[in-house]
């Protein structure tokens, strides 16, 4: 198709379908043959035309200039479209027919086309070299962003590379995180298979469950196994970039494997094909979602495609005749042989078009005749653009701008570079620093009625926007799910993990498949499908679902507990026997029983049991600083003073003993009530002396202990320095040593002057009760260290309070008779 002008733009289309001659290698190959008839590559023509024609009658874009167009039939076959884009730049055909005149065709400013993302890489590898610029209505690959490479190619439709973050957006709003990918084995497959696994990789949104590439011959087997692959799989998304005629074959073999359940996205190469919406493939097909170029309107195309059809049938009968039989289903005079036999219809050329079902005439879905009108519209505001330049003022060498009569492509690439225009529709259109356009994409829906119809509705967009990145906008209400629940499937390799679990790998998987394993004690997920789990703070623990962290238990020996109010209660019994001890010897320490005893030392003796019984309550309770750093203390001090009023009683009756024996006066003189009482200060100010020491050195600390239990948290009181308080328990053995010592040397003095035996037996139970404290109490935990040394304190004070003050509290109580100065005297007193 030619028409002259004084700047003639290029285009190149698809009219004809193409026979692929044999290509084993065999046999010298065939020139490939156009046959048939591609409606819609004849309206795109035709939309280009309707353009031109537009602008030359808009008084306002390039007034003056007359705009003419030369378009080629690439048959959707390489080397015929790269032959056209050759002659289109170089103008070297020989002749062509206008209006019956032989002309020759100028060479064009630009061109519109190619179609297919291989034609477009071919031919723009070459005219990208002479800056021609080439707009292309349908080729998506992006690569063709490479402007090292090609840098006059533009295009009027987004990129794969858009196009692909669509889908993964519709995937993600849906949760489909396992999709297989099909893709067919060519430029714009094999590069949108890359950027899909790319993209993938790099926003975690999902997986692959496999890529497949679908041959470009008929290669049964391997259709089979890439449906049985389809069939196999647990995804139930399946996306494909393909073309219409190669997907029929993969459909064929679907619908022959019966392979339902899947749900479908289509590429906008084939989002809207008419070719697939048959009653054969619509029940595997219904409920597709596609990718598709966004729709325009053009206001009185329909007119002119249905006028210029008819004024141009001369010009192209050949085309033409092609053209109505397969619109009318007929054929012209003479018929082939058994068409009439047949059934068929013979054309009479006065069948009415304008009221034919066709997609010719179909302006209701305008989207690849809009890319092109913008197309045709960007080289022509361009052209303006340039044609607006002020001499010396121009953007080129010494400022000088270009002109119609010595234009240079490479200028108006400069140009295209810059143009910025908005369609009648609306739509803004300038090209960014790639050559690719602003990019914004419908999504569309397959409908299948009950009555067997279909129908392709708009349901969203997908548009980049400045702050959003790339925004998805769907009307959910509006799809049709192809499913008996209706709603949208279930496609995820593993089902996200609950919370109190993490995803583990599985091995030699895509990171989409995983197990959930809960997390261990002591962490959590408190979301969804964590990759790991997170550790409570120290104070906190995890509860049983794992999902959030709760404080831990605390464990301390507490009043409430029920060992807590044993020992208490202990504590206090003990507390009260000596203070019934101590009243009945104050009511009786006139009689010779107590007198006998050395009641002072008795008295102060029993007054430090008491103290032992009660520093026993300070190992009960929460620790604080002053009940850790006074519990020690107290205990170490009332233990000394217990066992020096033991040791000097001991040393009394040795001493009253040896003053009995000619000569042994002088002995007394060193232990009197004044010596007794210095000896008992002096030993108990030594161990005032080492608590004070080790309070001020490293004093014990409340302190949080969590290594017994993970889950509780053991409040107890750090001794803070150990070697003092080894000092504090050694000071009292050593005076309990030398107590049960001297006891035991004078256990067979007459019994009428001592209670050594008592003595003895008492401080035996003493050492015995601390000398299993010690590897008990280092082998008890937490609270249970502290029970232990509360038992050690009560055993211990209990024993020397029986076995000293039981046998006298008997007498005075029980036997009164032997509380006499006689019976003391005598023997069996204590027997």
């Amino acid at each position: 198709m030619h028409k002259a002008g004084d700047l003639v733009l290029g285009g190149l289309f698809q009219v004809h379908f193409t026979s692929i001659p044999d290509l084993s290698f065999t046999s010298q190959p065939q020139q490939p043959t156009c046959h048939g008839v591609y409606v819609l590559g004849f309206k795109l023509a035709q939309t280009m035309a309707f353009a031109i024609d537009e602008i030359n009658r808009n008084s306002n874009l390039l007034p003056n200039v007359t705009l003419g167009y030369t378009l080629y039939d690439n048959c959707l076959e390489l080397g015929i479209g790269f032959r056209g884009a050759l002659s289109l730049a170089s103008g070297q055909e020989d002749q062509i027919v206008v209006d019956d005149t032989c002309v020759g065709n100028p060479p064009v400013v630009g061109i519109v086309g190619d179609s297919s993302s291989t034609n477009s890489i071919a031919i723009s590898n070459v005219l990208g070299l002479y800056r021609v610029p080439m707009v292309s209505y349908f080729a998506t690959c992006s690569c063709l962003s490479d402007r090292q490479k090609y840098p006059s190619f533009f295009r009027t439709i987004p990129s794969d590379a858009f196009q692909v973050r669509a889908m993964i957006q519709i995937l993600k709003h849906f949760g489909w995180t396992w999709a297989g990918l099909i893709v067919i084995d060519d430029d714009y497959g094999l590069h949108a298979a890359r950027s899909f696994q790319s993209e993938l990789s790099v926003s975690g949104e999902g997986c692959l469950a496999y890529t497949e590439v679908l041959p470009w011959d008929k290669d049964t087997d391997e259709l089979r196994r890439i449906v049985n692959v389809m069939k196999k799989s647990t995804a139930r998304v399946v996306i494909v970039f393909e073309i219409p005629s190669r997907m029929i074959s993969l459909l064929e073999e679907v619908v022959r494997q019966n392979v339902t359940g899947l749900q479908w996205i289509a590429s906008e190469a084939w989002a809207e094909s008419a070719v697939l919406q048959t009653p054969h493939f619509m029940p595997y097909l219904g409920g597709t979602l596609g990718i598709t170029i966004r729709r325009g309107e053009i206001p009185g195309l329909r007119e002119f495609l249905l006028e210029h059809f008819y004024c141009g049938r001369h010009n192209n009968y050949i085309f033409s005749s092609r053209f109505w039989e397969f619109t009318f289903q007929c054929r012209f005079a003479p018929a082939p042989a058994g068409w009439l036999e047949g059934g068929g219809a013979i054309c009479t050329g006065q069948e009415d078009l304008g009221n034919a079902d066709t997609e010719y005439l179909d302006i209701s879905n305008l989207r690849p005749e809009y890319n092109v009108y913008k197309a045709v519209y960007a080289l022509a505001h361009s052209l303006d653009d340039m044609l607006q330049c002020k001499p010396g003022r121009g953007p080129f060498s010494a400022d000088s701008c270009a002109t119609l009569q010595s234009l240079e492509p490479w200028q108006l690439v400069y140009y295209m570079e810059r143009v910025n225009f908005t369609t009648p529709s609306g739509d803004q259109v300038s090209f960014d620093e790639n050559g690719d356009v602003v990019p914004i994409y419908d999504v569309i829906n397959w409908l299948w009625l009950p009555d067997g119809s279909t129908k392709v509705q708009n349901v969203g967009e997908v548009k980049r926007t400045a702050f959003k990145g790339e925004e998805l906008i769907l009307d959910e209400d509006k799809i049709f799910w192809n499913f008996e629940s209706k709603k949208p499937p279930r496609s995820v390799c593993s089902e996200g993990c609950p919370p109190g679990t993490h995803m583990v790998r599985r091995k030699r998987e895509p990171e989409c498949c995983f197990d959930c394993i809960p997390c261990s004690e002591g962490k959590i997920t408190n979301k969804s499908s964590s990759l790991e789990c997170t550790s409570c703070p120290e104070d906190f623990w995890s509860n049983p679902q794992r999902d959030h962290c709760i404080p831990k238990k605390t464990e301390f020996l507490s009043y409430h507990d029920p060992l807590g109010i044993c020992l208490t209660t202990t504590s206090l019994l003990g507390t009260f026997i000596c203070a019934v001890v101590l009243g009945i010897f104050i009511y009786h320490r006139t009689t010779p029983i107590v007198r006998a005893n050395n009641s002072e030392l008795s008295f102060q003796l029993l007054l430090s049991l008491k103290l032992c019984f009660l520093c026993s309550l300070l190992f009960i309770g929460r620790p604080r600083m002053w009940t850790c750093q006074l519990r020690h203390a107290a205990f170490g001090i009332s233990f000394v003073l217990c066992v020096s009023c033991i040791l000097v009683k001991t040393m009394v009756v040795l001493a009253v003993f040896k003053a009995s024996k000619p000569g042994g006066g002088a002995s007394l003189k060193w232990f009197g009530a004044t010596q007794q009482r210095g000896t008992v200060l002096f030993l108990t100010s030594i161990q005032a002396a080492i608590c004070t020491t080790w309070l001020v050195s490293s004093s014990p600390t409340p302190h949080k202990n969590t290594q017994y239990h993970n889950d509780k948290i053991v409040y107890e009181c750090a001794v803070g320095s150990t070697v003092g308080f080894a000092v504090l328990l050694g000071y009292i053995g050593v005076l309990a040593f030398l107590s049960c010592l001297i006891a035991f040397l004078v256990r067979n003095l007459p019994d009428s002057f001592n209670e050594a035996k008592l003595i003895t037996f008492s401080m035996l139970i003493f050492c015995a009760v601390w000398v299993a404290f010690v590897p008990a109490y280092v082998s008890s935990p937490g609270n249970l260290a502290d029970a232990v040394e509360v038992f050690a304190i009560l055993a211990s004070s209990f024993g020397l309070l029986i076995t000293l003050f039981g046998p006298k509290c008997y007498i005075i109580l029980l036997r009164p008779e032997m509380n006499t100065k006689k019976a003391v005297m005598g023997r069996g007193i204590v027997s």
